[in-house]
């Protein structure tokens, strides 16, 4: 999973502006990306960057603004990794079309076409085919390793938990897992942050967006985010039930990567918990019920 090379504070998101800068702005009408009149309006649910649909011209489209002075321990925030991604499955009919890529003052920005649908709520079946494509999709190296075995996962883990101070991380210590899972031969692109409010579903099928944080690794990582009880609390509402993930698992239909996933559950718990933990200590308080639920399965 992509990670900073160590964790600290959270600063300030961008402002929540209700327009691009006039600067950027401009700097698209220059490049004929926008057309002058074009209207922008402000795209909710990610938790880092500034995002805007932009209507007008030749259909809708999708600007985000990064905030480069984020550094997260879990989750990279990278304009260039997702304009590398989205060009490279241009074709694959899962995610956005890229038209542009750039840089305004200190701040990178992407300009895609605007995907169609909703974010997912329920049926984890098509979220599950959705994953296997991509893991199945010919070996792209367009993005750095991930963790791959537990002792990345240990090691990663551990990271997270020294950006932490509260009692809750000794407790956490004590529940690390054990059990050692070796790494996997078999890496692939992975997504890297496969919640809920980055797939959108649509009459069509099924988009992947928000592709900030890819990585060449082990497809269980995307397949732990997806289902994680704090991901799925703080993006639908709500953590899947045993039913729904009995379903997800028997759709992705690859038995001996749905067995690894098995095996390597309580390490990606317990990172994930260690992960919420240290958004709780950073202000985040929305992932206290996340902590919670992710502490449970261990």
């Amino acid at each position: 999973m992509a990670t900073s090379d160590s964790p600290e504070e959270l600063v300030p998101p961008l402002s929540d502006l209700s327009s691009p800068p006039p600067g950027l702005v401009q700097q698209l009408r220059t490049q004929g990306l926008v057309v002058t009149g074009a209207r922008f309006e402000t795209l909710y649910g990610g938790r880092t960057n500034q995002v805007w649909k932009v209507l007008g011209g030749d259909g809708d489209k999708v600007l985000k603004l990064y905030q480069t002075t984020l550094r997260n321990p879990l989750f990279r925030n990278d304009a260039e990794l997702e304009a590398r991604c989205l060009k490279a499955l241009e074709y694959s009919g899962f995610v956005p079309r890229l038209r542009a890529t750039g840089q305004h003052q200190n701040d990178h920005w992407v300009f895609y076409d605007h995907a169609p649908g909703s974010p997912w709520r329920e049926r984890p079946e098509p979220v599950a085919e959705l994953l296997r494509k991509l893991h199945s999709h010919p070996a792209l190296k367009v993005a750095p390793e991930g963790c791959n075995g537990s002792v990345d996962l240990a090691s990663h883990g551990q990271k997270i938990l020294d950006g932490c101070a509260s009692e809750t991380r000794l407790k956490l210590i004590e529940l690390r897992p054990a059990h050692t899972v070796p790494p996997t031969n078999r890496t692939c692109l992975i997504h890297g942050d496969p919640v809920a409010g980055n797939i959108l579903v649509a009459e069509s099928g099924l988009t992947l967006i928000d592709w900030q944080c890819p990585a060449v690794g082990d497809p269980c990582e995307d397949i732990a985010l997806f289902l994680s009880p704090a991901m799925q609390r703080l993006y639908r509402g709500a953590p899947l039930s045993a039913k729904e993930i009995d379903r997800f698992l028997s759709s992705y239909e690859h038995p001996s990567i749905i067995a690894r996933f098995e095996s390597l559950r309580p390490w990606f718990a317990w990172r994930m918990a260690a992960y919420c933990l240290w958004r709780v200590e950073n202000g985040a308080t929305d992932y206290s019920e996340g902590l919670r639920l992710e502490m449970e399965t261990l």
